[in-house]
C-alpha cells in the first residue's frame, strides 16, 4: 500500500489508485467518499485503454486524517502533487460534486503547459452551492448548516439517511432501492476523518468558483441530473456553462445527484465520446 500514498508538503498523505495505460484520466470524488466511488467509471475506462487514477481527498477514504488544510487550494495543490509524482500530461480530469470544485480549481492554477487535455463536471458545485444574492437558486445556508449539525452529532445516522435518501434519489415514489450501494457509500464516509469531512463542508458550499471558470481554456463537458436533490442545475451547471469558454452542458431528466454510479452506463457513454471527440 505504501506505494501508493504521497506525502504532501504539509507531511498529510494522500492515498491513490493508478491502472492501465494510456491517456490520463484523473478521478476527483465527492463529499465525504473516496476513490472508490469511481469503480463503474475505473473499470469501464481502464477497458478502454486509458489509464485511471483516482485519490481519495485529504483526511478522506485511505489517505490520513487531516485537522488542517481541508480547503479548495489545498485540495488543489494536493492534485497537483499527485500529478506531477505520477508525470501526467494531457489528462482529462472528472469531478464528481466537491470534486468538481476541485478540478475546477486544480485546472485555473495548475492546469497550464499541457498538463490538461480535457474536463468533466459531473453532479458539480460550481459556481457556488449556496445560497447567495448573486445565486438565489442555491441551496440555502440553513440547509448547510443542517448538514454540519448532523455530522458533527452523528455522522454514521446521517449518512445512513442521506446515502438511502436523496444522494441517489432513493425517496422518490418508485424508485428502485440499491441497498448495496448506499452501503458502500456509508462505508466510504465513515472511512475518513470526521474533522475534515466537517471542515469540508465549508469549502464545498461557500467557496466561489466564479473568478476560476473563465480562466478554463480546456474544452469541459458538464453533466447534471435534472433531479439532482444535492446541487440543483439551476444554480449549478446552468450557471457554470455561462461562465466557461469551451463547454457543452448535458441534462438528463429524472437523474439524482449520484448518477455516475445509478446510470453509470449512461454518464460513462457520454464522457467516452466526450473523450474521443
Amino acid at each position: 500500500m505504501t506505494n501508493n500514498i504521497i506525502t504532501t508538503k504539509d507531511g498529510t498523505q494522500i492515498f491513490y489508485k493508478d491502472w492501465g495505460a494510456g491517456q490520463p484520466i484523473v478521478f476527483h470524488h465527492g463529499w465525504p467518499l473516496s476513490g472508490d466511488d469511481w469503480d463503474a467509471q475505473m473499470m469501464f475506462f481502464a477497458s478502454k485503454g486509458y489509464r485511471v487514477i483516482a485519490h481519495d481527498r485529504r483526511g478522506h477514504g485511505r489517505s490520513s486524517p487531516s485537522a488542517s488544510g481541508n480547503d479548495m487550494n489545498t485540495y488543489a495543490a494536493d492534485v497537483a502533487a499527485l500529478t506531477e509524482h505520477l508525470g501526467l500530461r494531457n489528462a482529462i480530469h472528472v469531478g464528481h460534486s466537491t470534486g468538481g470544485g476541485e478540478v475546477i480549481r486544480y485546472v485555473a492554477l495548475y492546469g497550464s503547459g499541457g498538463r490538461v487535455a480535457k474536463a468533466v463536471l459531473i453532479g458539480a458545485i460550481t459556481p457556488i452551492l449556496m445560497k447567495t444574492s448573486a445565486n438565489p437558486d442555491g441551496v440555502p445556508p440553513e440547509v448547510i448548516d443542517g448538514i454540519r449539525k448532523a455530522v458533527a452529532g452523528n455522522r454514521a445516522q446521517f449518512y445512513k439517511d442521506f446515502s438511502s435518501g436523496p444522494f441517489y434519489g432513493f425517496n422518490r415514489p418508485g424508485a428502485t432501492v440499491l441497498t448495496g450501494v448506499s452501503d458502500n457509500w456509508v462505508r466510504q464516509g465513515m472511512a475518513g476523518d470526521i474533522k475534515a469531512q466537517y471542515d469540508c463542508i465549508t469549502a464545498f458550499s461557500e467557496t466561489d468558483f466564479t473568478a476560476d471558470l473563465p480562466k478554463i481554456t480546456v474544452p469541459v463537458l458538464v453533466l447534471h441530473g435534472e433531479d439532482d436533490q444535492i446541487a440543483p442545475v439551476a444554480g449549478t451547471a446552468r450557471r457554470a456553462v455561462k461562465l466557461l469558454k469551451h463547454a457543452t452542458l448535458k441534462t438528463y431528466p429524472g437523474f439524482p445527484h449520484g448518477m455516475a454510479t445509478t446510470q453509470a452506463d449512461v454518464i460513462n457513454a457520454d464522457m467516452l465520446a466526450f473523450f474521443q471527440s
